[in-house]
């Protein structure tokens, strides 16, 4: 039995979705933000994907990167602070056929969240991370986190911070079981775009670190590689990242790299001198968690019952033990 024409266009003109389907309430961050253009990216690639928004989830933390559920007009889960890797991960488990992402900031995920972050790579679940870092809790008006640069003046550190800055890169590819590694940053959008996509193309737990611009608390800090090209190192290869012509003529500090070397991207991003940009290491074989334990799979009316009935017989007091606690009384 064919479909009648009329049914057909029906249905294409419900399943694609225009850039404003995506579009949730009108931000708040500042003019200048690096969240804004990592907004517009997702939401270019969730209509370019045709990610269905009732199937779409977006989950995050506390920070200005954890405004983001609010912006996109997709489920959402504005969770408390350095715990959306463990919601993003039951979301999954439950409902394994929806479009996982995670946004979350270098105080969310690098500080209080930082056991979360190190399993949740560990387990490799089809999730795609976009960890915002901006250098500084933005939030709470400028306190040091744990990517600050040494010497960095802030309100909790006024002679300047003590300690190396932890590298998010070199941290997420000495865990075991990482299968996708890349970095961004938010003043390339068309390289910002191309990055996300392959992350979220990508089966597996995708950690993709952006760079961005915090105007209000550190607006001169990035300020050398925004005028300087040859400062940012952009990774090209067939299999990764591959360039427009315009940009070629830009960005000429360009190195050919395989995804696949693990050794060698821990190398790129131990880097100090230059600014790593591209896709780090991807390894498609890693298995993910959701699939070796079964996630999602049909559960009987009846069996979901029994389990609901056992848990609430834990708490009920029986009309028997009532009345036999009273004759003993």
């Amino acid at each position: 039995m064919t479909t009648p024409v009329t049914q057909c266009l029906i249905r294409l003109h419900e399943e694609h979705h225009s850039l404003e389907d995506y579009q949730g309430g009108v931000p708040r961050w500042c003019n200048g933000c690096g969240d804004n253009a990592i907004l517009t990216a997702v939401q270019r690639i969730c209509r370019d994907e045709d990610l269905s928004p009732e199937h779409t989830v977006f989950v995050s933390g506390i920070g200005c990167s954890s405004r983001f559920p609010h912006y996109m007009s997709t489920y959402g889960f504005h969770g408390i602070h350095g715990r959306a890797f463990p919601i993003a991960e039951g979301v999954k488990m439950a409902r394994p056929d929806l479009h996982v992402f995670v946004n979350t900031g270098d105080g969310d995920c690098c500080s209080i969240g930082a056991a979360h972050w190190i399993h949740a790579v560990r387990y490799n679940m089809d999730i795609t991370v976009l960890l915002h870092d901006n250098y500084v809790y933005g939030l709470t008006k400028k306190q040091a986190s744990p990517t600050s640069p040494k010497g960095l003046k802030s309100n909790t550190t006024p002679r300047g911070t003590d300690l190396e800055a932890l590298n998010p890169l070199t941290v997420t590819l000495g865990v075991q079981n990482a299968s996708f590694v890349a970095q961004a940053v938010d003043w390339i959008p068309e390289v910002l775009y191309e990055i996300v996509a392959a992350a979220y193309r990508h089966r597996g737990f995708s950690f993709v670190r952006v760079i961005q611009r915090c105007p209000e608390f550190l607006p001169k800090m990035l300020e050398p590689w925004l005028q300087d090209p040859s400062k940012t190192l952009l990774l090209t290869h067939e299999d990764g990242l591959q360039l427009s012509p315009d940009l070629e003529r830009i960005y000429k500090n360009r190195r050919e790299h395989d995804p696949l070397d693990i050794d060698r991207a821990r190398e790129i991003a131990s880097s100090d001198d230059v600014i790593p940009v591209g896709i780090l290491y991807r390894n498609p074989a890693v298995p993910c968690y959701e699939e070796l334990r079964g996630a999602g799979q049909a559960r009987p009316a009846e069996r979901i019952r029994a389990g609901l009935e056992a848990e609430l017989d834990k708490f009920t007091v029986w009309p028997d033990e009532a009345v036999e606690e009273q004759a003993v009384a």
